[in-house]
């Protein structure tokens, strides 16, 4: 199986992790012409070569309008107020020092502004718009102008749906209402095209990224100091597996975070893999730590892991009661919840119900099982099951967008329309679900 391996420890960002995907790549030359003209409004990218703790690796430089953003952002004043909204933004990964002490403001990779939307300021090397976009202008952007595949597309709407929904969970109001400024810029949607056009054309069947690196510290906004990980990094970050360190300051920004989360299968250690190919991105700053990502693209056996198995008998429980059980364990988290039925003491018919979990999941099943049910004893079985890599892919159709199943591995592949989507289609055409499977069969 072809496997992506992510080590992220030095966090993560859309220009390392752009940096580290491209030197995978067979043809980076030609990949970076592509991409500078694929339709990204003013916007030029290019890579040098970057030496970190003697290792020699990718850096990505991304320029609007022939100014580096880091540039603009770092060389006007900070501190300038307007009455319109409040906006707090992030930069590319630099592994710089945060001491809240500190006044320097190339030091900042988060700042809070009050802008106006649509307004200019002028620099020291001339004027450069800044604008501050919602996300009906980012997909506006995307189905509309980018000359990528329609599935980079949908990759790259869902990671900036991640991150508005982080932006809009931080700040209290809807998404509708979200306007983004480091996220929403250009330079940053260059990061999140790449990253997702890499990853269409590397195609691995399974990603998976190391705990995330996030750095300690504080960073220092208009408004304020803010703790590390920024606020919108934390909210993207739940159900990561993530630390804090000795680096200070903002290893892993919202970009990162929500790239990660949405490419990543799942979070470890490095599998046991055959490497074929490791592609180094750099950040800028240099620490006796690598400020790099490290990418490794290889091959894996086919996927098994460890389950528990927990298991109840129940005698005194309704139908409807052990139904609602099922239904709150598979929320909790639970592979599989199945019930057999059984004949217990003194002959009385009971029922059996069985309950797969990750082994780190057992402690909070085993509280549902008694919250739950009835049940006085939980028993527990660790054994190892063989699993097909799963994953969830929308196809367009004559009745709009249906999400199709595909499982592959031991040598096998399998395709299966989603039933929720096929029923209802059948329910709006009144044809049967047999009749509605037959017409699609064909699209996947």
């Amino acid at each position: 199986m072809k496997t992506l391996y992510l080590e992220c420890a030095m966090g993560a960002a859309g220009d390392m992790l752009t940096a580290a995907l491209l030197e995978l790549h067979p043809n980076p030359d030609d990949f970076l012409a592509r991409l500078n003209n694929a339709g990204i409004p003013d916007v030029v990218i290019s890579r040098s070569s970057s030496v970190k703790c003697g290792i020699t690796g990718t850096h990505i430089t991304v320029k609007v309008n022939g100014v580096e953003e880091d540039e603009h952002l770092h060389e006007h004043d900070h501190e300038h107020h307007h009455e319109d909204e409040d906006h707090c933004h992030g930069h590319h990964h630099d592994g710089e020092d945060h001491n809240p002490n500190h006044h320097h403001d190339d030091e900042v990779h988060e700042h809070c502004h009050d802008h106006d939307h649509d307004h200019h300021h002028d620099h020291d090397h001339g004027a450069h718009h800044h604008s501050h976009t919602a996300l009906h202008d980012i997909e506006h952007i995307v189905r509309d102008h980018l000359r990528v595949p329609e599935k980079v597309k949908d990759n790259i709407l869902a990671v900036y749906s991640l991150i508005a929904e982080a932006e809009s969970h931080v700040h209290g109001r809807p998404v509708t209402e979200i306007h983004f400024h480091e996220v929403g810029t250009m330079d940053a949607l260059a990061d999140v095209t790449a990253v997702c056009l890499l990853m269409n054309e590397l195609a691995p069947d399974e990603v998976v990224a190391s705990p995330v690196h996030v750095g300690s510290g504080f960073v220092r906004c208009a408004h304020g100091t803010l703790p590390v990980p920024a606020p919108a990094t934390a909210y993207l970050l739940q159900g990561i597996p993530s630390y804090g360190g000795q680096v200070r300051g903002e290893l892993c920004t919202p970009t990162g975070a929500a790239l990660l989360k949405h490419f990543a299968g799942r979070f470890g250690d490095m599998p046991v893999m055959r490497t074929e190919a490791i592609g180094y991105g750099m950040g800028t700053k240099d620490f006796p730590i690598a400020n790099c990502l490290r990418a490794m693209l290889g091959e894996t056996a086919d996927r098994t892991e460890n389950v528990s198995e927990l298991a109840c008998n129940v005698d005194d429980m309704t139908a409807e009661e052990i139904s609602f059980a099922m239904e709150r364990l598979f929320e909790g988290g639970a592979f599989e919840v199945y019930t057999v039925p059984i004949g217990m003491k003194k002959s009385r018919p009971g029922t059996l119900m069985r309950v797969m979990c990750a082994p780190d999941k057992v402690e909070e099943m085993v509280r549902l099982i008694y919250r739950y049910t009835s049940t006085i004893g939980v028993r527990e079985t660790v054994t190892k099951r063989f699993v097909l890599d799963r994953a969830i892919r929308t196809v367009d159709t004559p009745y709009g967008p249906v999400r199709v199943k595909e499982s592959t591995g031991y040598g096998v592949t399998r395709r299966k329309l989603e039933y929720d989507d096929v029923a209802k289609i059948a329910k709006e055409q009144e044809k049967s679900v047999s009749e509605i499977r037959a017409e699609l069969s064909s699209l996947i």
